[in-house]
C-alpha cells in the first residue's frame, strides 16, 4: 500500500509550504511547458545542457527551475503533497525508494530501459525497487580513499593495502611516519558512510525480513564494528567529529592525517585548497576489505519523470537525450560530475585518469544500500550508537544489539504492512 497525498498533506501541514512551492504550481503541472527541477552545479549547468539537445520545434518548451540541495528533500515532498511536482526532476539515489513509496514517480518504460545499458550494476540497483525500476541515474559517484601518496612512500608502500590486516599495518606505518601528535586516518565520528563502507566491504546485509528488522548483529556486520573501533583503540584516528576539525584541507597538508574518505567532488578541491607543493603528493585509492578490494555504497542522482505529470511522453524524450553520450560529456565538462555510462567513461579519458580511475574500480564492486524509506534514520541511529561504542560506553556486542533494537523501533511501521501482505 502506498502513502497517499492525503496522508502526506496532513503530515506536512506544520511546514511552511508557500515560500517552498512559491512560483512551481501552475508551471510543474501546466501544459504549456516541460518544468525540470534540478540542484546544485547541475542546476547551473542544465539550462546550457538544455540548449544543446536537439529539441522538436512542436515539444513544449523546457523551464529549468533550481533548487538548493539543502531544500530540495523537503520541497519533494511538499511538491507530491500539494500536486505541483514537475514533469522531470533530478533526484538523489538515496532518494528513490521513499519516493516511489508515496507513489511521486511514473516507472521507467521499456522504451526507456536501453538508457541503462552499459551502467554501473549497483547504481541502477538503487533505482530498482520490488522488480521496478523508478529512475535512470544521470551522474554517480562513491567514496573511496584519498590519501597522501609522500607519506605512503616513507612508509614503504607506493598505495594503501586492498586488505584490512595489511592496510592497518600500513596506517601504523604511517602515523610513526607522521609523527607525535598526528594520525593516519579521519574517520569522523559524526558521520556514518565510513562504518557503512566497512560493513558493506565485509558483505553485511544490514537488514533482514524484507526490510522490517535490523540485521547489525549478524557476525558480518560486527566484524566490521570491531575493526573500526580498532582503528580509534590503536590510536590510529582521533576520536573528533568533523566540527572540531578547523580545515580539512589544511590539516590534510599538515600531516595530522594522511588518509581519509571522500567522493569525486573532493578532486576539485584537492586541485584548488592544496599547495602546490602537494599537488604531486596525493592519491586516490578503492577501499579495503577482509580479502582484498571492498565495497562502498553508490551514489549521485537519477532523471525521474514525475507521475501524472502533462508531458509523460515529452518528459522521457528529453531524459533520453539528457543521457546521450554528448550530452554526459557535457555535464562531465561542466560540473566534473562522474558520468553514468560506462562508455561515457572510455570516451572522456576518465578511465585512465590516475585520479579518477579508482572511482570506476571502486563503482564496480559497489553494493546498494537498503532501499527502505526509513533508512537515513537508521544510519544515523547507528552512528550515534558506534561512537558511543567508540568512546568506550558499548562494547561491540552491546553496540550491534542496540543499533538493531534502534533499527526494529524505525522499522515497526514496516513490519506491520508486511505482515498484511502490504508494501512501503
Amino acid at each position: 500500500m502506498l502513502l497517499t497525498r492525503r496522508h502526506l498533506t496532513g503530515a506536512l501541514a506544520t511546514l511552511p509550504l508557500a515560500p517552498l512551492l512559491s512560483g512551481c504550481g501552475a508551471r510543474g503541472r501546466g501544459r504549456d511547458t516541460l518544468t525540470v527541477w534540478a540542484m546544485g552545479n547541475e542546476a547551473a549547468s542544465l539550462p546550457a545542457l538544455v540548449r544543446g539537445v536537439d529539441w522538436p520545434a512542436n515539444a513544449p518548451p523546457i523551464v529549468v527551475q533550481p533548487l538548493p540541495w539543502t531544500a530540495a528533500h523537503e520541497k519533494l515532498l511538499t511538491g507530491f503533497a500539494g500536486n505541483s511536482l514537475p514533469a522531470v526532476g533530478q533526484v538523489g539515489n538515496s532518494w528513490i525508494a521513499e519516493l516511489a513509496a508515496i507513489g511521486a514517480l511514473a516507472p521507467v518504460p521499456a522504451h526507456a530501459m536501453t538508457l541503462l545499458g552499459d551502467q554501473f550494476g549497483a547504481v541502477i540497483d538503487t533505482n530498482r525497487i520490488a522488480g521496478t525500476t523508478w529512475g535512470v541515474p544521470w551522474y554517480v559517484d562513491t567514496r573511496l580513499q584519498f590519501y597522501r601518496k609522500d607519506l605512503f612512500a616513507r612508509a614503504g608502500y607506493a598505495a594503501p593495502p586492498s586488505d584490512w590486516t595489511e592496510w592497518k599495518a600500513a596506517l601504523h606505518k604511517v602515523k610513526r611516519q607522521a609523527g607525535d601528535g598526528n594520525y593516519a586516518l579521519l574517520y569522523p565520528l559524526n558521520e556514518y558512510e565510513q562504518l557503512t563502507t566497512l560493513a558493506l566491504s565485509a558483505g553485511a546485509r544490514l537488514l533482514r525480513d524484507e526490510g522490517g528488522r535490523g540485521a547489525f548483529s549478524d557476525p558480518e556486520f560486527k566484524a566490521a564494528l570491531a575493526f573500526y573501533k580498532s582503528l580509534f583503540d590503536e590510536g590510529l584516528a582521533p576520536q573528533v567529529s568533523m566540527a572540531q576539525i578547523s580545515n580539512v584541507w589544511t590539516e590534510f597538508g599538515r600531516g595530522y592525517f594522511s588518509l581519509f574518505l571522500s567522493g569525486p567532488w573532493t578532486i576539485g578541491d584537492m586541485k584548488s585548497r592544496l599547495g602546490p607543493e602537494l599537488q604531486d603528493a596525493w592519491g586516490t585509492a578503492a577501499n579495503p576489505g577482509p580479502d582484498g578490494v571492498g565495497s562502498a555504497a553508490p551514489g549521485g542522482s537519477s532523471l525521474v519523470v514525475f507521475a501524472g505529470g502533462a508531458h509523460g511522453e515529452a518528459a522521457w524524450d528529453l531524459v533520453s537525450r539528457l543521457m546521450a553520450p554528448g550530452a554526459q560529456l557535457a555535464l562531465h565538462a561542466a560540473t566534473g560530475d562522474l558520468p553514468a555510462r560506462r562508455s561515457v567513461w572510455t570516451a572522456a579519458g576518465l578511465a585512465s585518469d590516475p585520479t579518477v580511475a579508482p572511482f570506476r574500480t571502486q563503482l564496480e564492486r559497489a553494493t546498494a544500500l537498503p532501499k527502505v524509506p526509513e533508512w537515513e534514520r537508521i544510519v544515523t541511529e547507528m552512528q550515534i550508537v558506534a561512537e558511543r561504542m567508540v568512546r568506550g560506553q558499548f562494547s561491540v556486542d552491546e553496540a550491534a544489539k542496540e543499533i538493531d533494537v534502534r533499527a526494529d523501533r524505525l522499522l515497526e511501521k514496516r513490519r506491520w504492512m508486511l505482515d498484511r501482505g502490504r508494501t512501503l
